[in-house]
């Protein structure tokens, strides 16, 4: 796990004869590294101190070792910053080199299966290896089987860049893992192409950021690849580019989900389906215990992580596996707690189901003091907004495995998205009946699928507003292949997104009547939107649909690596393993949302009430709950998902309060460009003390989120000129 900077020069671009990648302006930050650098006895110069200086500012991700390497012709620099997890000695440093000296990478994420691998490529094509660490698998695969066919061997969590130096081979390619785990973004200076884990990795080599308005009013971030950055792009997940000097910059998809035709009878037993799930779940875990460090757990009061610790504590009891470098039978947990009267606390069921497992727990208390005093690192680490406090809650949660020795969590991410988790989703499974299993109940039941729908759709839209999300009422759908149920899921991806009244004047005259939910379809090609229409059923498009988007661009960014990340830990989401999500994805609607018309919920939390009866008559992850019955406690088989969510009501005059009061000054509201003062003036007034909107609430945190990047990146004012007509 690791980060890494990379400058590629794309065209012929000659400074007195001499072709590189070293044309950039000198900044600031790469002469004082440069400075450092050889008051420390080392001559570095040029692209070596800009990619150094570029290094400096994520070194959170790596703190144990940096490395950097540049092409006898300076058109490709590759820079790493190392935590090391696997083979922690010297020869397991970045970037990577083949054996012949022609093939360089510099690989961020962990590689599994890693023994079964390198055993083939050793046995069945002689490659030979320079160390053993689980990233030199990128150099070998591709060594053996080429792009894009290289891709398909690895199993786990990643992004990389690599560069094969070979004559009439030379390219670079740069991926990300099917998922979207680990980041990499990428952005075009002048001739250059700078890839990076983080943007503000480019500040050194001469990028200028500027806030791309379109991208931030029409959830363009959310959806598709561009961030909030003009020119700074994401490269999707399953995606890789390809950069050569006959074809330029190509990107080009190398996975994607799929799911069984919904016409489609399955043919398996249940008996068989909850074994099949077990199997590749467990599997998975074990997989991901394989470290050269201490292996922890993040723990809710949530089946997911639970599991995984039920999964963990077994192999390690029953089979004796090592957790990471430990012969150990008890795994250690971390736990965040908020006050217990917020109703948002799991921190006692967490409790019980380690105390029930035999396992070590450590909790972090989160108060309103520590929300305020870690919102503007939280935010600076993510690089994008949010619109509630759980990311800082998980930026201060990771400050705990680092506290304790522990380098490795597991964690409970991908188990909602392909279990069908979410109160999003049981709308969409009610729209169609299931094919897949004609003799279930709703499948034979047309009415009452019908009334049920109609009263999920009700109920959903009372939890968005008093959540203080967007509810959208009905609209019209605009013509789509993608069907209405993807029109209608667009409306719940969209929940969350700013209202046009924060935005100022002149972007919401620029914004016009636009209809979001063309973003949100717009984000899926034209084959896919063809099988949302046909070939899936009407839940597997919108988990489909959250998967690329949620998942992708927030969930795994600021509740996974970048908060983890901040604190140089390496987390592993077993749920996300493809070999078990492709066995799951084909499994049918009904399995993964069960109904039941006396259905044990347990405990409501504030999410759900009593009167969201049509939502409480289906069980989610039903199957899941199957599998991992083993491993977790009748409190945890029984209880209703509840989302991790930070509360919404804090006192006037609180620690909150003065924090956002501080940092929204009409200055640096004004600063931003693009924002309405006035709407933060009022949402200042109205959110906050007994009587709190939470919609306004979430303004002031958006906000907020713009106002830290603007200052801590130095973030241009907005106008008219940044509302890009491209791309």
């Amino acid at each position: 796990m690791c980060g890494f900077s990379a400058c590629i020069l794309l065209s012929k671009a000659s400074i007195n004869g001499h072709i590189s990648c070293t044309d950039g302006v000198k900044t600031a930050d790469s002469k004082e590294i440069e400075r450092d650098l050889e008051a420390n006895g080392a001559e570095v110069k040029g692209l070596a101190a800009d990619l150094q200086a570029s290094l400096h500012l994520i070194t959170h991700r790596g703190p144990d070792d940096t490395g950097i390497w540049i092409s006898p012709n300076e058109r490709v620099g590759l820079a790493h910053c190392r935590l090391s997890i696997n083979d922690l000695s010297s020869a397991g440093r970045q970037p990577l080199h083949g054996s012949d000296n022609r093939i360089h990478a510099v690989v961020n994420g962990e590689i599994y299966d890693y023994d079964r691998l390198r055993h083939e490529c050793e046995t069945l094509h002689n490659y030979l290896f320079q160390s053993d660490s689980d990233s030199e698998l990128v150099l070998a695969l591709y060594s053996i089987y080429g792009a894009p066919d290289f891709l398909t061997y690895l199993r786990g969590e990643f992004a990389f860049v690599l560069y094969d130096g070979r004559h009439g081979a030379q390219r670079v390619i740069a991926a990300r893992d099917r998922y979207g785990i680990k980041p990499l973004v990428y952005t075009r200076l002048g001739p250059k192409l700078l890839v990076a884990s983080e943007a503000k990795a480019f500040l050194p080599l001469g990028w200028k950021p500027r806030w791309d308005v379109r991208a931030i009013a029409d959830a363009g971030w959310m959806f598709d690849d561009r961030t909030l950055f003009r020119g700074v792009r994401k490269l999707l997940p399953g995606h890789y580019l390809d950069i050569t000097e006959q074809d330029g910059v190509r990107q080009v998809k190398y996975w994607d989900a799929e799911y069984e035709d919904k016409s489609k009878p399955e043919t398996r037993t249940i008996d068989e389906m909850v074994s099949g799930v077990r199997e590749r779940l467990v599997e998975s875990v074990r997989l991901r215990l394989r470290a050269d460090v201490p292996v922890g757990i993040y723990l809710s009061g949530g089946i997911d992580s639970s599991a995984i610790a039920g999964i963990v504590t077994e192999l390690a009891r029953k089979e004796k596996v090592k957790i990471g470098n430990e012969e150990a039978t008890r795994v250690t947990c971390f736990s965040v707690a908020f006050p217990e009267t917020s109703g948002y606390d799991e921190s006692r069921i967490a409790e019980r189901t380690a105390a029930w497992l035999g396992v070590k727990t450590i909790k972090k208390t989160i108060t309103e003091e520590t929300l305020a005093q870690d919102f503007a690192d939280a935010v600076f680490h993510c690089e994008h907004h949010h619109f509630d406090l759980n990311f800082v809650a998980k930026f201060t949660l990771s400050t705990l495995p680092r506290e304790h020795g522990v380098k490795v969590v597991l964690t409970g991410e991908g188990a909602d998205e392909h279990f069908a988790g979410y109160p999003y989703f049981p709308a969409e499974f009610l729209r169609e009946a299931d094919e897949a299993l004609p003799d279930s109940t709703l499948s034979q039941n047309s009415d009452l699928r019908g009334e049920m729908f109609k009263a999920v759709e009700r109920e959903m839209k009372a939890i968005w507003r008093r959540a203080g999300a967007t509810a959208y009422e009905d609209k019209p759908a605009f013509p789509s292949i993608a069907g209405v149920g993807a029109t209608a899921m667009s409306d719940n991806l969209l929940a969350w997104h700013p209202t046009a009244t924060l935005f100022a004047p002149w972007l919401q005259t620029r914004q016009g009547d636009y209809d979001l939910r063309r973003t949100v379809i717009g984000s899926h090609t034209s084959d896919v939107q063809a099988r949302m229409r046909s070939r899936w059923h009407p839940l597997h498009t919108a988990m489909y649909m959250w998967n690329k988007n949620s998942l992708a661009n927030v969930l795994l960014s600021c509740l996974g690596d970048r908060t983890e990340m901040a604190h140089s830990v390496e987390a592993r989401t077993p749920f996300l393993d493809h070999h078990l999500t492709e066995y799951v994805n084909r499994l049918p609607p009904s399995v993964k949302l069960r109904y039941g018309a006396e259905t044990e919920n347990g405990e409501l939390g504030p999410t759900w009430t009593e009167s969201s009866m049509a939502l409480q008559s289906l069980t989610e992850k039903w199957i899941l709950r199957q599998a991992v019955r083993p491993y977790i406690t009748d409190e945890l088989y029984n209880r209703k998902k509840h989302p991790f969510l930070a509360p919404t009501r804090w006192t006037q005059d609180g620690p909150l309060h003065r924090m956002f009061k501080t940092l929204l000054t009409p200055q640096a509201v004004e600063q931003l460009g693009f924002v309405n003062c006035t709407t933060i003036q009022e949402a200042m007034d109205s959110a906050w003390g007994e009587k709190a909107d939470a919609k306004s609430f979430r303004l002031l945190v958006y906000c907020g989120a713009w106002v830290t990047l603007s200052q801590r990146m130095g973030v241009a004012k907005a106008d008219a000129s940044d509302w890009e007509t491209t791309g």
